[in-house]
């Protein structure tokens, strides 16, 4: 059983680095151990010596070496424990949005009408959608808005003479939270080269956070959509629309990471 659990931690280890630079520092750093285990069996005394040093401090080299997987491995343990998405308040929170007045569709429809404007002229966009967080932590690194929804709105935001088109637009309970929103790039090396910083930022965001993303290409006006690591390109408005109402209502479904 133990050796069971070790085989599937470091299987689960891997799948978190593949694809990233991450992955030949972990390889290299467990080759290394291998040879210490090895020169320390053959009883090498000098290379055991120095060696053993460098392992001494193993585990704090490995936390500054492997920060951002570290923090990518606790944010998929905390979208796996029962706390995720607030279920225990599920009720309280679905109350709380009927008295509110919340319909998926009036923040829906705005967003599919400005992408198809911002498609239409080859503007780019950026839209996060976020079901029961308002992303603090991202909405604070750009300015914060609150305010409803409004087709008007999202285009006044994304127009390329606005001081608030570069970046991302957080959505939440039918609320524009922020513009101007920094998103963490992905670090993957698999990415198509025609993707710009404004897909490897959503594809990252999509990694770290249960959140649905929408991108407008500036390059081909074309829609993408973004979760769990897994992109959908060339969407149709139709689609978009499809996937910001599943994603709005949908229970939490483990993360798919596929390849494109």
């Amino acid at each position: 059983m133990d050796v069971l659990l070790v085989a599937i931690l470091i299987y689960q280890v891997y799948k978190l680095m593949k694809g990233s630079v991450a992955i030949k520092v972990f390889l290299g750093f467990l080759s290394l151990y291998l040879v210490f285990l090895v020169v320390k069996a053959a009883h090498m005394e000098l290379l055991s010596i120095i060696l053993g040093q460098f392992m001494g401090v193993g585990v704090l080299a490995a936390i500054i070496l492997f920060q951002q997987e570290i923090r990518k491995f606790l944010l998929l343990v905390g979208r796996t424990t029962v706390f995720e998405e607030g279920r225990v308040f599920d009720g309280f929170r679905r109350f709380w949005k009927q008295n509110k007045g919340v319909r998926s569709q009036s923040e829906v429809t705005p967003v599919v009408e400005a992408a198809k404007t911002l498609g239409g002229t080859n503007t780019g966009a950026l839209i996060v959608y976020s079901r029961n967080s308002a992303l603090k932590f991202y909405a604070e690194s750009g300015d914060l808005i609150d305010a409803l929804v409004s087709k008007r709105l999202l285009l006044s935001i994304f127009n390329k003479y606005s001081p608030l088109h570069d970046g991302a637009v957080i959505i939440n309970d039918g609320r524009v939270i922020a513009a101007r929103c920094i998103l963490p790039v992905t670090e993957r090396d698999d990415i198509p080269a025609q993707y710009g910083l404004r897909h490897r930022a959503a594809l990252g965001m999509s990694e770290v956070t249960d959140t649905l993303i929408i991108v407008v290409s500036e390059e081909t006006g074309q829609f993408s959509s973004m979760r769990n690591g897994k992109v959908s390109n060339n969407i149709s408005s139709q689609e978009m629309r499809k996937r910001i109402n599943e994603y709005l209502k949908e229970k939490d479904k483990p993360a798919v990471i596929e390849k494109q």
